[in-house]
């Protein structure tokens, strides 16, 4: 799996250094709340020299009172739904938002393994969101196949693809 997550890599790295281009350029501010890749998305953006013109923080909301209490996850929706869904991670998104003032926010929730799936989130189940300040969002599920690296990387490869393409208007 290896080979897989270091071309994830590889991509994740070039899409972080497109999107800190463009957001740069835009004059656009970045945040980001991750849970499964604790942390990855922001590594990779914060790894480029000068993504502070852009990045503005984020927050690893590894547990759901932290997604609660930092990110305004509605509690009441992770009990009907989970953490691991289409809107926790719409909302985490647009908690990223508010917390950071920012224009784009990126957030990725899901079990990458190699515990925590069931049948019907088995490991491998990565939802990803892309919330615009204007007031819109973007929210897509992947399955990705891999032990728990190979989950993590191709995660963040799809987190900073989405918010690439916001940026650039084709998602939202």
């Amino acid at each position: 799996m290896r080979d897989r997550a270091g071309t994830a890599d590889a991509a994740a790295r070039k899409a972080a250094a497109e999107l800190a281009a463009a957001a740069t350029g835009l004059g656009l501010k970045i945040a980001t709340a991750e849970s499964c890749t604790g942390g990855l998305v922001a590594k990779t953006i914060t790894d480029l020299p000068g993504s502070s013109a852009c990045y503005v923080g984020g927050v690893v909301a590894y547990a759901n009172d932290v997604k609660v209490r930092r990110l305004g996850v509605d509690p009441g929706v992770l009990r009907s739904r989970g953490a691991v869904s289409r809107p926790v991670a719409v909302q985490m998104a647009r908690g990223a938002l508010r917390l950071f003032s920012a224009d784009v926010a990126v957030a990725v929730t899901g079990i990458a393994g190699p515990g925590g799936g069931t049948p019907a989130k088995p490991v491998g189940t990565v939802w990803l969101s892309v919330a615009l300040a204007n007031g819109t969002a973007e929210a897509r599920r992947r399955r990705f196949a891999g032990d728990r690296e190979t989950v993590r990387e191709l995660s963040v490869a799809e987190a900073l693809g989405m918010a690439l393409a916001a940026v650039a208007g084709r998602i939202v």
